[in-house]
C-alpha cells in the first residue's frame, strides 16, 4: 500500500516539448509504472503549473461528455416535427401551384406565426435550463503548483494531479500515483455492486483491470465513487476519451420520460386520435358533395390542426420554465425542468436528520471517560484528536513525520472531527497531540462505521479506534461497567456519541479492518447539533400539503426520537437497521409503513426502504448529501440533495438545494402543484371548447351547401385561441388545488370532453340555424359570424373552466391572462372591419348578427358554469378507480450480468458539463419515474 500523497514546492511551467497533447488509453497506462506515466504526461509528481495547464485546457478542451446549451436549431425541428404540420404545408404548396395563391400565403403567414409562438416558449425555457445548470457547480482537488487547490471539474486536464476523498466522483481516468485504503464504486459504468479495491503499486498485464476486474488496478475510472479511503492519480485521459465518456456517448441523447411526460404523450395520442376521425369524416363529406379537392384537403387538415393541441408543449415548456426561475429565487435548482411537476405530486419525503431537522452546526460539548477511575476525559479528548481519516504527512502545521494531522487537510475532514479541534478543549492538547506521530490510518467506511489509526508515542505503538458507538463497543473485549448506561443517558439527551477504544499495537505490522478487535473502551466524546429554529414550521406547512416526513438516519434511534419529539413529530416507531435485515421485502413493506424513523441503517438499506416506501403505491421523495445517501436518492421518485453535498449525492440528484431548509423544499412541491394545474387548464380547453367546434365543423361541412369556415378562418382562429391560452402558466391557482398531489386521469378527462363538447356544439348549430334562417346569411357572412362567435365561445370559456369556483368572484384570474383572452376575442371581432378582411374572406357582420353573436355567448358562458359544479359533483360521487400497484425498481440479484446501468451513466454524466462555448457530445437522460399512471 502507497500512502505518501502528492506535496512539494510550486513548480514553473513545463517544457512544452515534454508535454504531450493528447488523450492516453487509462488501459493502457495501468501496466506502466507511476513514474513512467507521469513522464509520458509530461507533468511531475507535484501536479502542473497553473499556466500549463491553461495552455492544455484550451488545446484539448473542457472535460466535459455533454453540455445544457440551448440550441435553436433543435427547439425549432421540434416544432415542425408534426406530421399534420407536414401535410398541410404540403397541401398549401400544391393549392398555391394550382393557382389558389392569396389562401396558400395567407395559411403559410399564420403556420409560420403559430409555429413561432411555440418555438419562442420552448427555446425561453431551453435557456432557462442552461441557465440553472450553470448554476451547478462541480469542483475536485488537484495540485498546482505544488498546492492543493480547488478546480471546476470541467477545468481538469491531462496530467493533472488529483487528489481523491471519500464521497467523490472521479473526474477523470487517473493513473493512481498513491492510496491510502482506496475503494471504488465503479457499478455507474461495470454493473458490480462490491466495491473495488485499488492499489497504485499493482501493475496488471495489459488489458486487464478494466472496470470492475476486481483487486489491485492502478486506474480510478471517471464517473466512479470513491467509497473508502483517499488517493492521488495523474490524469491519462479527460471527456469523451475515457472509459466512462465511450459508454456514455455510446448510450445516446434520448432523454427518459417522466409520469408527467407520459400523461402528455398519451393525452396527445388521445386527441390525434379524435382528429384522425373527424379529419376523415370531413373530408370524405366534403368529397361526396363534389366540392375542390384542395379545398377539402385543406378543410380537413385545419379541422386536424384545430383539434390536435400544437402549443401544448410550449404550455408545458413556458409553465415548466416559469416554475423554474420561481424555484431558483426560492433557492431550489432543478436538473431537468419536468422534474418540477413531478416534486409536486410527492406524498412521503424521506430525510436525514443533520442540517435538515437539526442546526448542522456541531459542537463539542464533553468527553465522557469510560469508568470514573483510571480514565481522564483529556485522554479521551487528546485519542479522538488524533484518529481520523486525514492523511497523517499532510504538510500543514509543520508537523514532520505526520505529528499534525489536523481534519481540515486538502479541505476535507468529518465535521464532528472538525468540530473536536474547534472546541476550547482541544486547544489545551495540541501539544501533547504534536507529540505523538501517526503511522498509518484505517479510513472510515460505512460498512465498518468507524476509523483506525496506529500512534506512536513515548516509543510505544497504539490502534486507537474511533466510531459509532454500536460500532466500536462491539469491538471491545472488556466493558466497564455502568458505560452501558452512560451512553444510553447521552442518546436519550439528543446527543451524538462517539466512543473512542484503543489496544496495543506491535511495531512493525500494518492494520488491517481485522484487527479491530480485542480493544479497551476509553470513553465518549459527546457533540450537540441543535433542532433547527425553523423546522418545526416546516414540518407543519409539508403536513397541510399531505406530505408525510419520515426520518432515516445513521444516528442512534434514541437520538432521532428526541429530535422528532422537539420538532412536533413525537410517538413515531424508530426501525433499526439490524430489525430490517431480518425482514423480507414483504415484511419491510409493512414495517415501512407504521415506522417514522430510520436509524442506524447503511447506504443499502436506505435504499431498500425507499422501494419498500414505493411498494405502497406513493410518490417518494429522498432527500440526502452524503455518499451513503447515493443509492436511497437513485431509488426515490425524485432525488434530492444541497449544494454543499458530496458529489455522488448531487449527480445522483434531480432537485438541488442551495439552502438545506425543509421549508424551501415545501415552496418547490407548491410550485410543482401549481404548474400541473395550470397545464390542466389547458388541457380542459382542448378537450372542450376546441373538440366542440371541430364537431360542429365536422357537422356543418356536411349538410352545408358550402364550406362552414375557410381553411385559413380555422388556422387564424387557432392561433388566436392558442395565443390567448399562452398566459396560462402566469396564472393564479386556487389553494384548494395546492394541497394534495394531482395526476393525469385519462378517464376524466375524456369525460369531461364529451361532456362539455357537445354543449359547445349545441350553440354552434344554434348560430348556424340562426344565420341561415333567421339573417338568410351569404357564405362570406356566415363564416364571418361563425370565426367571431367560436373564438369567443372557446377562448373565454378558460374562465370557467381554469377554477371549480365562482369565475371573477371567488376566483380572480390573473391580468396577463384576462388581458390576453379578452384582447385575442377583441382582435377576432375587429378583423372583420379591417383592409384584411378581403384577403381572409371576411366581410363586416350587421348590428343584429354581432349582437346574437354577444348573447348567444353570454348564454353559454352561464350554462357552461351551471353545468361545470354538475360535473364534478357528478365526479366527486363517483368510486375511484383501484390505484395500479406501484412498480418499484428490484433489488439487483447475484448473478445478474455486469453491464453498465444506463440510467446512472446519464445521470452521472451531467456532473461532467462543458462550458457554453464547447461543443456538444452527447445529451443526459435523467431518472424515469416509476410511479403508476392514472
Amino acid at each position: 500500500m502507497s500512502s505518501r500523497p502528492i506535496a512539494g514546492p510550486p513548480v514553473g511551467a513545463l517544457d512544452a516539448g515534454r508535454a504531450e497533447q493528447g488523450q492516453w488509453s487509462a488501459a493502457e497506462a495501468q501496466d506502466r509504472s507511476a513514474a513512467e506515466v507521469v513522464e509520458r504526461m509530461g507533468t511531475t509528481p507535484h501536479g502542473l503549473a497553473s499556466v500549463e495547464a491553461a495552455r492544455r485546457l484550451a488545446i484539448l478542451g473542457p472535460n466535459a461528455v455533454r453540455n445544457h446549451r440551448a440550441q435553436w436549431g433543435v427547439v425549432l425541428l421540434r416544432q415542425l416535427r408534426s406530421p399534420l404540420l407536414v401535410l398541410l404545408v404540403a397541401a398549401a404548396v400544391t393549392s398555391f401551384f394550382l393557382g389558389e395563391r392569396t389562401d396558400a400565403v395567407i395559411i403559410a403567414v399564420i403556420l409560420t406565426a403559430s409555429v413561432g409562438l411555440g418555438f419562442v416558449n420552448e427555446y425561453r425555457a431551453a435557456v432557462a435550463a442552461e441557465a440553472l445548470h450553470s448554476r451547478i457547480r462541480h469542483v475536485v482537488t488537484v495540485v498546482r503548483d505544488g498546492a492543493p487547490s480547488r478546480v471546476d471539474v470541467a477545468a481538469v486536464v491531462p496530467g493533472d494531479a488529483v487528489h481523491l476523498q471519500l464521497g467523490e466522483v472521479v473526474p477523470a481516468d487517473l493513473r493512481l500515483l498513491s492510496t491510502l485504503g482506496l475503494e471504488c464504486d465503479e457499478s455507474v459504468i461495470s454493473g458490480e455492486s462490491l466495491p473495488v479495491t485499488k492499489d497504485a503499486d499493482a501493475m496488471l498485464p495489459s488489458g486487464e483491470g478494466m472496470p470492475g476486474s476486481g483487486a489491485g488496478s492502478t486506474i480510478a475510472w471517471m464517473g466512479t465513487v470513491v467509497s473508502a479511503g483517499t488517493g492521488t492519480g495523474v490524469v491519462v485521459a479527460t471527456g469523451a476519451s475515457t472509459q466512462f465518456g465511450q459508454i456514455a456517448v455510446a448510450l445516446g441523447t434520448r432523454h427518459a420520460e417522466t409520469e408527467f411526460q407520459v400523461g402528455l404523450r398519451r393525452f396527445s395520442g388521445m386527441l390525434v386520435v379524435v382528429a384522425a376521425v373527424l379529419t376523415t369524416f370531413v373530408l370524405i363529406a366534403n368529397l361526396a358533395l363534389h366540392r375542390p379537392f384542395i379545398d377539402a384537403v385543406l378543410f380537413s387538415l385545419a379541422i386536424a390542426v384545430g383539434i390536435t393541441p400544437q402549443l401544448l408543449p410550449a404550455i408545458v415548456s413556458a409553465s415548466l420554465a416559469a416554475g423554474s426561475r420561481a424555484l431558483a429565487q426560492r433557492k431550489v435548482l432543478v436538473k431537468r425542468l419536468v422534474c418540477i411537476e413531478d416534486l409536486g405530486d410527492i406524498q412521503v419525503l424521506m430525510t436525514d436528520k443533520t442540517g435538515t431537522l437539526t442546526e448542522g452546526r456541531i459542537s463539542f460539548m464533553r468527553a465522557v471517560p469510560a469508568s470514573a477511575t483510571g480514565t481522564r476525559s483529556d485522554e479521551v479528548v487528546r485519542l479522538g484528536m488524533l484518529c481520523n481519516s486525514t492523511p497523517p504527512d499532510d504538510g500543514r502545521d509543520g508537523g514532520a513525520g505526520g505529528r499534525s494531522g489536523g481534519p481540515a487537510a486538502y479541505g476535507g475532514g468529518d465535521p464532528l472531527d472538525v468540530a473536536l479541534w474547534e472546541s476550547p478543549r482541544a486547544a489545551g492538547q495540541l501539544e501533547a497531540v504534536r507529540a505523538s506521530a501517526r503511522v498509518s490510518t484505517l479510513p472510515f467506511d460505512h460498512v465498518r462505521r468507524r476509523v483506525s489509526v496506529v500512534v506512536e508515542e513515548a516509543g510505544r505503538r497504539w490502534l486507537v479506534a474511533k466510531g459509532a458507538p454500536e460500532q466500536v463497543l462491539a469491538a471491545c473485549t472488556d466493558v466497564p461497567a455502568g458505560a452501558a448506561e452512560a451512553l444510553r443517558r447521552e442518546f436519550e439527551a439528543g446527543g451524538r456519541v462517539v466512543a473512542v477504544a484503543r489496544r496495543p499495537w506491535p511495531a512493525t505490522v500494518e492494520p488491517t479492518p481485522d484487527d479491530e478487535s480485542g480493544l479497551e473502551l476509553v470513553g465518549y466524546l459527546v457533540f450537540l447539533d441543535a433542532p433547527k429554529a425553523t423546522a418545526r414550521a416546516a414540518l407543519r406547512r409539508l403536513d397541510d400539503l399531505g406530505v408525510d416526513v419520515k426520518v432515516i438516519t445513521g444516528d442512534n434511534p434514541l437520538v432521532a426520537q428526541a429530535v422528532c419529539s422537539e420538532l412536533g413529530l413525537p410517538g413515531r416507531r424508530a426501525l433499526t437497521g439490524d430489525e430490517i435485515d431480518g425482514l423480507d421485502d414483504s415484511g419491510l413493506a409493512v414495517a415501512v409503513a407504521e415506522s417514522g424513523i430510520f436509524a442506524r441503517v447503511s447506504p443499502q438499506q436506505k435504499a431498500r426502504i425507499v422501494r419498500a416506501q414505493r411498494s405502497h403505491g406513493l410518490d417518494v421523495a429522498f432527500l440526502g448529501d452524503g455518499v451513503n445517501d447515493a443509492p436511497a436518492i437513485h431509488a426515490a421518485d425524485i432525488g434530492i440533495s444541497v449544494d454543499t453535498a458530496t458529489d455522488v449525492a448531487k449527480d445522483a440528484a434531480d432537485i438541488v438545494l442551495l439552502e438545506k431548509d425543509l421549508g424551501v423544499l415545501a415552496e418547490g412541491v407548491v410550485e410543482g402543484r401549481r404548474i400541473f394545474a395550470n397545464t390542466i387548464k389547458y388541457v380542459l380547453m382542448g378537450t372542450s371548447s376546441s373538440f366542440g367546434n371541430m364537431v360542429s365543423a365536422a357537422g356543418a361541412s356536411a349538410v352545408l351547401p358550402f364550406l362552414p369556415m375557410l381553411p385559413s378562418q380555422v388556422l387564424l382562429n387557432n392561433l388566436l385561441y392558442d395565443a390567448s391560452q399562452l398566459a396560462i402558466p402566469g396564472d393564479a391557482v386556487d389553494p384548494e388545488q395546492l394541497h394534495r398531489p394531482s395526476h393525469w386521469d385519462l378517464r376524466l378527462i375524456r369525460r369531461y370532453m364529451f361532456f362539455f363538447g357537445p354543449l359547445s356544439s349545441i350553440f354552434d348549430f344554434g348560430m348556424f340555424a340562426l344565420m341561415l334562417w333567421g339573417f338568410h346569411a351569404s357564405e362570406s357572412l356566415f363564416q364571418t359570424a361563425w370565426f367571431v362567435e367560436s373564438l369567443a365561445t372557446q377562448s373565454l370559456v378558460v374562465f370557467v373552466i381554469r377554477t371549480r369556483r365562482t369565475p371573477f368572484f371567488r376566483s380572480r384570474p390573473s391580468v396577463g391572462l384576462l388581458a390576453s383572452v379578452v384582447g385575442c376575442v377583441l382582435l377576432g371581432a375587429v378583423l372583420p372591419f379591417t383592409p384584411l378582411s378581403t384577403d381572409l374572406g371576411f366581410v363586416p357582420p350587421p348590428g343584429g348578427v354581432l349582437a346574437t353573436i354577444v348573447g348567444l355567448v353570454i348564454t353559454y358562458l352561464v350554462l357552461a358554469e351551471l353545468t361545470k359544479g354538475r360535473f364534478f359533483r357528478r365526479v366527486a360521487a363517483a368510486p375511484a378507480p383501484e390505484p395500479a400497484p406501484s412498480v418499484a425498481r428490484p433489488r439487483r440479484a447475484p448473478a445478474r450480468p455486469a453491464v453498465p446501468h444506463p440510467r446512472r451513466v446519464h445521470r452521472r454524466a451531467a456532473r461532467f458539463s462543458a462550458p457554453r462555448a464547447a461543443p456538444q457530445r452527447v445529451t443526459l437522460r435523467v431518472k424515469r419515474s416509476t410511479r403508476p399512471t392514472p
